[in-house]
């Protein structure tokens, strides 16, 4: 199973429709799956039509699916963007900042960092270094 994180904790996923892998997608679908080596620019045809994109994150070292929801969203990507797999707590401010909605962890990355540790990060909008030094 799995938990989404959001600014207001932990939740189920809400998610129903299928979400296909990248390189099986057709224009007709709904939500892709993207590993963290995408191209960012090989996805311009889907962008006004996909509802999903969700980028996995196979290690919490591996900081490229960041920079992926980033150009997604100057891109003019504005669906819902989804960072999947081993991204921390620490790492919360850090994909919001980055252009990511939500984030989807294991039940056992939930039960090692529990949902006040998510929720602590959850104002990240407040919570970087121009903030801090505007004062």
């Amino acid at each position: 199973m799995t938990v989404i994180v959001t600014d207001q904790g932990f939740a189920p996923d809400d998610w129903n429709a299928p979400i296909t892998p990248v390189a099986e997608a057709v224009d007709s679908v709904i939500a892709l799956d993207l590993p963290n080596d995408t191209n960012p620019a090989d996805l311009t045809r889907w962008l006004t039509h996909v509802a999903m994109i969700r980028v996995d994150f196979p290690t919490a070292a591996d900081g490229r699916g960041f920079t992926i929801a980033r150009q997604l969203r100057l891109m003019g990507y504005q669906g819902r963007l989804r960072a999947r797999g081993h991204v921390i707590a620490d790492q919360y401010a850090m994909a919001r900042r980055a252009g990511f909605d939500e984030v989807e962890i294991s039940d056992e990355v939930a039960v090692r960092q529990p949902q006040d540790q998510w929720i602590f990060r959850a104002n990240w909008r407040a919570h970087d270094y121009q903030a801090r030094l505007r004062g």
